[in-house]
């Protein structure tokens, strides 16, 4: 039995700004999510959530701090993981692009946001050393997720 499985890789990254927080309305979906994206072939993954945030955002952020993974196996075997940074040092003028609406959000408003479901659980991993993962696994036909510490 081989060790070795097909893996999809992304990244999400909270963009702090005081006590606002970077927020985008992705093209063909329903809800509030951090912006992120795939890591590409041969780049690192610290070298691919910048990338990401200039291309979705416009801004360059600066030491982007891994806290935590969201990840699951899907129905083929694959494994599906996102990986969360967060950060408060950019630079660049904020403006969208065609993955969809960037914008500030005072952090307060968060939990009386439309975010994307999961969005909660993943403020906990941001938000505190007590979890560093969302894992999902399949059970009686449907995805059941697990905030792990």
């Amino acid at each position: 039995m081989s060790r070795k499985s097909e893996i999809e890789l992304t990244n999400l990254c909270l963009i702090c700004n005081g006590d606002k927080v970077l927020v985008q309305e992705k093209t063909g979906t329903k809800g509030l999510v951090f912006p992120g994206g795939h890591v590409e072939e041969g780049e690192s993954l610290l070298e691919s959530v910048i990338r990401e945030m200039k291309e979705e955002t416009g801004l360059t952020i600066k030491n982007p701090i891994a806290c935590g993974f969201k990840d699951w196996i899907q129905e083929d075997g694959s494994r599906y993981m996102v990986l969360l940074y967060k950060t408060d040092k950019f630079s660049g003028e904020l403006k969208s692009s065609e993955e969809g609406k960037v914008f500030w959000l005072e952090r307060a408003e968060l939990n009386n946001a439309n975010l994307i479901c999961n969005m909660k659980e993943l403020m906990e991993i941001f938000d505190s050393d007590r979890y560093s993962e969302f894992f999902f696994k399949i059970k009686d036909g449907k995805y059941k997720g697990k905030l792990l510490g």
